[in-house]
């Protein structure tokens, strides 16, 4: 099968709106704008006025939640993944300092993860610009901790058994992807089909992307040994997408619709929904397209949603039963696209306005749920933001959301406390 083939409709550009909040914010040469020279703290002040957007090109969000804000811990270095753990805490990544910590999020309180396989990804994990310990995931059917780690050499994904906050000695499940100072991929997510999926990065080869011997600029599914997984696109082969640019959230909705987070280079960033087998584009497209270059759709699986990349910068991914999440980098925000009302369209904006229900991602029908306007929540509250998870994995937006900011990464401007993980409720 020739993914080629493959189309899909765009549908959303997203529009800049403001959030309704009363908190903060500050705000990249990598996927997020260029590097600010002071890592020095800033106090927490009144957010920057972001630049008005050109509301004749795409459309304006409605019904935008009222959030508010709780921080759960502080003082976090430089902090990535974020994987949800049995008994509510947290694990966390510290890409620059090659560390994994755990959070209990009730107690507020942090922990270094200590043991042999700790010893393993300091010793092996070489931070370099946009590299360093990445994305974390835990194995629901075997409670294994899996790590994406930036080497000397490539990047790899490995794993280990975490009893407590102590790592075992690690296996390398896969390795050899291309690695670099910028574009490193790093995003790790069980689906629910129980196989592993790996969202890397072009390392500044574009032309690797669209070559499907490469594992540069692709979405890997693997089995937790690292074979490719049953099922893929080409058998025997690891790639279940290609074409992509750098990859570092991925996520379902209960109808088991995957979504990934796509940085762009100069205008677009984009949320796709991912085809098996499908062509991403990259380095031939940008988001929907650019004037008189190659169209999305074209061959190519267009995205459902495009940010320009000053508003976005999308890392890290979720999904709840009302919405799917990007938290931006450069953008300072986080992008909420909610489930419109019905599968026929009707009530796209996820307002109630519609006939049926006016959330979840399927139908009482069980129709799948089309989606709606991206909506912009926490603009410039606190700075960047890495990395975002449902509080209760498979919930709701009722449940609320864990959110990483990402001040420190010499991108930013910290202040007091940061980087800190926060807990975002509704209304």
């Amino acid at each position: 099968m020739d993914s080629r083939q493959r189309t899909s409709t765009a549908r959303w550009g997203a529009a800049t709106v403001v959030a309704l909040l009363t908190l903060t914010g500050c705000g990249s040469v990598g996927d997020d704008g260029p590097p600010q020279v002071s890592r020095t703290s800033t106090s927490l002040g009144p957010a920057d006025a972001s630049p008005a957007p050109d509301a004749s090109a795409r459309p304006t969000a409605t019904s935008t939640p009222e959030v508010s804000v709780e921080t759960v811990v502080e003082g976090l270095d430089v902090p990535w993944g974020l994987a949800p753990l049995p008994g509510g805490a947290l694990l966390i990544s510290l890409r620059d300092e090659a560390r994994l910590v755990v959070v209990d999020p009730d107690a507020g309180t942090t922990t270094d993860v200590t043991g042999p396989g700790a010893d393993a990804l300091a010793a092996q994990t070489t931070p370099d610009g946009e590299g360093g310990l990445l994305g974390v995931a835990r194995d629901p059917g075997s409670g294994d901790v899996f790590v994406y780690r930036t080497g000397a050499d490539d990047n790899a994904v490995l794993r280990g058994a975490l009893d407590g906050t102590v790592l075992g000695g690690l296996t390398t499940v896969l390795d050899g992807i291309p690695r670099a100072g910028h574009h490193d991929g790093g995003g790790l997510a069980f689906g629910p089909d129980g196989f592993l999926y790996v969202g890397t990065g072009d390392a500044g080869d574009g032309e690797a992307s669209q070559d499907r011997a490469s594992l540069a600029g692709k979405i890997l599914r693997v089995t937790t040994d690292g074979d490719p997984a049953p099922g893929n696109p080409d058998a025997g082969s690891p790639v279940w997408t290609f074409g992509h640019r750098n990859v570092q959230g991925l996520a379902w909705d209960a109808s088991g619709r995957m979504f990934a987070s796509e940085f762009g280079q100069n205008t677009w960033d984009e949320l796709n929904e991912i085809e098996p087998g499908g062509d991403y584009g990259w380095p031939d497209v940008e988001g929907p397209g650019l004037e008189g270059q190659p169209q999305a759709g074209d061959g190519t699986v267009a995205p459902v949603a495009w940010w320009p990349t000053s508003d976005a910068s999308p890392s890290g991914l979720a999904v709840t039963d009302d919405a799917v999440y990007l938290a931006g980098l450069r953008g300072e925000r986080l992008w909420r696209v909610p489930f419109g009302g019905t599968a026929s369209g009707a009530d796209e904006g996820g307002d109630g306005a519609g006939p049926g229900p006016s959330k979840d991602a399927v139908d009482a029908d069980g129709s799948v749920r089309p989606l709606g306007e991206p909506q912009a929540l926490l603009a410039g509250e606190l700075g960047r933001l890495r990395n975002v998870a449902p509080v209760e994995p498979g919930g709701g937006d009722a449940d609320g959301l864990w959110v990483l900011t990402n001040n420190t990464d010499g991108r930013g401007s910290p202040r007091d406390g940061d980087d800190r993980l926060v807990r975002v409720t509704f209304g």
